[in-house]
């Protein structure tokens, strides 16, 4: 019998860690890398095994109006190499014992939960939707997640047990979402560290059974959704409501900090190591003679990382991950304001990932695709419906209300329609895409019908837009500490302390030199 499936929610406590303590987590955490990265490896031979067998092969031929035949074969031809979840967490047991140092840190639930990250990685690639697995290092190991709150790693009395380990925990009593997740069932517990500010801190995960904490302001209403989703912003049509919402609103990108740590980086990894570099040449431009650093040689290089490019690679990772947090907690607000119009919602199946390739640093600095699947997921989980249409059969953003199309240019940002209405692009879209039809179809006669009623609706949107946008523009005269505060004033500091001490000796050598 299936085991049966309930709602999860996270709850996450820091962890007071003193030094002892943090020397055998990380022993634990060295332990359970290892051990992923040897059944990762073993995966993916068994994964290569299945794939180039002759089974496999005419699976693959069986056609998909053939369900069950066509699984069957599959699962016939993983089962003769003994590719599956259970199996590899059979040969995760064998490691751990062969190995008793893997087998003294790690419990057996643990070694489980193991095996099986590494069988849904390789999971990926035979699936297609992922090109390659990769190995962990031990910087890029941030968690461990036991099976049950039973034995091995669990959560008991207020405290994370693992082992002979007991770490306290910090609970803020005054926070409801806190104590909502201390008073729900704990399924299972992850530990995990992430460093802050150059210091690795740590962090217990409970895994609760049943529904998060919800906010009153964060309410979720019935009602139908039309959405048109952009690289910088998202409009949106409910019953009641429009907007035209800005992604990342008023979040710092720390571009010139972050440019100039990466260039003292480059700097130092010249010096450190000259040998993994060609050799600096000179080109001509016009009457000038300019000298190019030589690129980095082909093939696989050991690199000397020095004290400082370390410190400054810290710097770097910590302005990064501020700028991603800022993000998220904007675009969280973004979804949240959505959710409180409707949950039923009809959106373009567009792709994210295409516009990765094309406008790379404004997706990095917007995040459009955290939050379409954050509403998808807040939405489903409130009991909502999504529906994805294709954007070929309905190009929305080209439509009139008569049904005929018109082609327009990205920059056009203003929807002149056949009828005579005059629109913002996005929010026509938007207003369109609540009258596509399941089959992919728009019925432009209810869209015709309905346009009149929402009109003020769309012009309101319209207007609160182009106020937001007249605000802004005001704004960007400021200088940087004074849009965002005291703290990103010590931050601009950076970019100009690292050309300052260029500037400090003319005579001396270069920077990169006493690196």
């Amino acid at each position: 019998m299936a085991r049966k499936k309930t709602p999860s929610f996270i709850t996450e406590i820091p962890l007071i860690v003193d030094s002892s303590q943090e020397k055998e987590l990380l022993s634990k955490f060295e332990a359970a890398r290892q051990l992923y990265n040897a059944c990762l490896n073993e995966a993916m031979v068994r994964m290569e095994l299945v794939r180039n067998s002759e089974a496999f092969k005419l699976a693959k031929k069986i056609p998909k109006s053939k369900k069950k035949e066509r699984t069957d074969a599959f699962s016939a031809a993983r089962s003769a190499y003994r590719y599956s979840d259970y199996d590899l967490q059979a040969y995760a047991t064998i490691v751990a014992n062969l190995s008793k140092w893997i087998a003294d840190k790690i419990d057996s639930n643990t070694q489980q939960t193991i095996a099986k990250r590494a069988f849904k990685a390789s999971v990926r690639v035979i699936f297609g939707r992922a090109k390659k697995v990769r190995f962990k290092v031990s910087s890029r190991f941030h968690s461990v997640e036991g099976k049950t709150n039973k034995q091995g790693l669990r959560w008991k009395n207020n405290e994370l047990v693992w082992g002979s380990l007991k770490l306290r925990s910090i609970i803020d009593e005054s926070n409801p979402v806190i104590m909502h997740g201390l008073q729900s069932p704990v399924k299972y517990v992850r530990i995990l560290w992430r460093e802050l500010n150059g210091k690795r801190r740590w962090y217990a995960q409970l895994i609760n059974e049943g529904l998060p904490y919800q906010k009153e302001k964060n309410y979720v209403s019935n009602g139908l959704i039309g959405l048109d989703l952009n690289i910088s912003n998202i409009a949106f049509v409910g019953d009641e409501k429009a907007g035209l919402l800005p992604f990342a609103k008023k979040v710092p990108t720390y571009e010139r900090e972050i440019t100039a740590l990466q260039r003292k980086m480059q700097r130092s990894q010249r010096v450190n190591n000259p040998n993994n570099y060609e050799s600096d040449f000179e080109i001509k431009k016009g009457h000038h003679t300019v000298k190019k650093k030589g690129k980095v040689k082909k093939g696989k290089r050991e690199w000397n990382r020095s004290k400082n490019y370390q410190k400054t690679a810290q710097k770097k990772r910590e302005l990064q991950r501020k700028k991603a947090a800022y993000a998220k907690s904007q675009n969280r607000k973004v979804v949240n304001e959505i959710l409180r119009n409707g949950k039923d919602i009809k959106t373009e199946n567009v792709s994210v990932k295409g516009w990765q390739k094309r406008y790379g640093k404004a997706i990095s600095a917007k995040s459009p695709g955290f939050v379409l699947a954050e509403l998808i997921r807040k939405a489903e989980n409130a009991g909502g419906t999504v529906h994805k249409f294709s954007t070929q059969k309905t190009a929305l953003s080209q439509t009139h209300l008569d049904g005929s199309r018109t082609k327009k240019s990205l920059s056009e940002r203003v929807h002149h329609d056949a009828t005579g209405i005059k629109m913002h692009r996005d929010l026509m879209s938007a207003y369109l895409s609540r009258f596509v039809n399941q089959d992919d179809t728009l019925s432009v006669q209810d869209a015709r019908n309905g346009y009149r009623g929402a009109e003020p609706l769309l012009l309101e949107a319209w207007q609160q837009s182009k106020n937001r946008e007249q605000v802004g523009s005001s704004e960007s005269g400021l200088i940087a500490p004074e849009r965002f505060s005291d703290k990103l004033r010590q931050v601009n500091q950076i970019a100009d302390c690292l050309q300052s001490e260029r500037k400090v000796n003319p005579n001396s050598q270069p920077e990169s030199a006493q690196l």
